[in-house]
């Protein structure tokens, strides 16, 4: 029995019946990934990813980017003629975690105070956890989606995905070319604007250069006049990048979101107040903030190897992320902002993604999230990271961020990703399940 596409009964299995267990044991997996060749890989936790696919008759194939960071994908569902499948992927890596930082153990699964804690609660073994809820139940009840599903479980997103899914998407494309829509993450949580519940719909991410700034001099003894010192000139540039205040820019799904916050804080949104209405998403100002301008953020310096030696070469790294439509203008202001005798160069560059939100998948997002939460709203949102939509996007996916939590107000979820004390209601767990049940009804 499949449910109601609105909000009639529940089906005769429960969608929701395994989703924390199993986020459980995907947090037990230690997947941390040190964004280099340290690190335990994903290795195990695929095997059980694909273990648990098996259980219920779906096959699943584990590739390996590289030894041990592996991958699972598996096809599903497809019940006509349809041939636009729907990608719903996940990563199974997560950022690295101090035990002595936090008031649990990080990779134990602890439930405390009606919340799951362990590193990846939220990023993102809470949606590898839904999907395999849900896609077992189904599986075991019959409920078979009309549209052709691909599961995919990554490696490597926490690092840029190049040992994940840009592996796949360059050595499994005919898993993947099918797929004209994609799910994956940082999106479909829960922020209140006075009293209104919104739901915020990931449709577009900045893009990422992760950049090199060398500069190069005249060594000498520490003691003499050096008017070529790469330090200094290195220093220079950092602190012109590091203090540019970058001009405010509104892409469309930003432009979106807040006239549907000016429209609840009785108010028409302008250039003026922007800011003003970005406040009104409390915790969240720091995520939704930092998507109305190009950035760029100096992280990390390397110079010299004794006190009284200048040397010949210094190095500095800075994050940069640019909005959709802004590339260019950010490119051109780094150079300028370095200044003439500073190299730039991208170890790490990929590019921004907006996606259209007026479609009938996110109609569909709509009204699952409504038979759960009826009077609630789905809005687009840009974010600030980047996620493996990326790499999807370019076999032409329209790409979303869709991890449907009910949070409690107040709860600082900007927070939870990549810090201390990472935890997840458990009933949200529940609600995500029972959502994207829903969905895979109407989509």
């Amino acid at each position: 029995m499949a449910p109601d596409s609105e909000t009639g009964p529940r089906p005769s299995y429960d969608p929701s019946g395994e989703v924390v267990d199993i986020c459980r044991d995907l947090i037990r997996f230690d997947t941390s990934n040190y964004g280099d060749e340290d690190g335990p890989g994903e290795r195990k936790a695929a095997e059980h990813v694909a273990a648990l696919l098996d259980e219920v008759g779906i096959e699943a194939e584990i590739y390996e980017g590289e030894p041990g960071r592996a991958n699972v994908i598996a096809q599903w569902g497809g019940t006509g003629d349809r041939t636009d499948g729907l990608l719903l992927h996940g990563h199974l890596d997560v950022v690295p975690a101090a035990a002595e930082d936090w008031q649990v153990d990080p990779f134990a699964g602890e439930i405390r105070d009606d919340l799951l804690w362990g590193r990846g609660a939220v990023d993102m073994k809470d949606f590898d956890a839904m999907m395999l809820s849900v896609v077992r139940a189904r599986a075991r009840a019959g409920a078979v989606p009309e549209r052709p599903v691909t599961l995919c479980f990554t490696a490597d997103e926490e690092a840029g995905g190049h040992r994940g899914a840009q592996r796949l998407v360059e050595d499994r494309t005919d898993q993947l070319a099918h797929c004209t829509e994609a799910i994956g993450e940082v999106g479909g949580f829960s922020s209140t604007i006075r009293g209104q519940r919104l739901y915020l719909l990931e449709a577009a991410e900045k893009g990422m250069a992760w950049i090199r700034l060398t500069a190069r001099g005249r060594a000498g003894h520490g003691s003499m006049v050096n008017r070529e010192n790469a330090v200094t000139a290195l220093s220079q540039a950092v602190a012109r990048i590091g203090t540019h205040e970058w001009p405010l820019r509104l892409t469309p799904t930003m432009r979106t979101l807040l006239a549907t916050v000016g429209e609840l804080a009785g108010t028409e949104m302008t250039p003026d107040n922007v800011e003003e209405l970005v406040e009104e998403f409390g915790e969240a100002t720091k995520m939704i903030g930092a998507v109305l301008r190009n950035s760029c953020n100096p992280t990390m310096l390397q110079a010299g190897y004794k006190v009284n030696v200048i040397p010949t070469e210094a190095t500095a790294y800075v994050d940069g992320r640019f909005l959709p439509g802004y590339e260019d203008e950010f490119w051109a202001t780094l150079r300028e902002l370095c200044g003439e005798g500073v190299e730039v160069e991208a170890v790490s560059h990929q590019p921004p993604w907006e996606t259209p939100h007026d479609t009938d998948l996110v109609d569909a997002m709509s009204r699952a999230v409504a038979a759960e939460d009826p009077g609630a709203l789905v809005v687009p949102y840009l974010l600030s990271a980047g996620t493996d939509a990326k790499h999807f996007t370019k076999l032409g996916m329209r790409s979303y961020g869709f991890v449907p939590l009910r949070l409690p107000d107040g709860f600082d979820f900007a927070a939870m990703f990549h810090g201390v004390d990472e935890r997840v209601p458990v009933d949200a767990l529940h609600f995500g399940a029972r959502v994207v049940d829903r969905l895979l009804d109407q989509v």
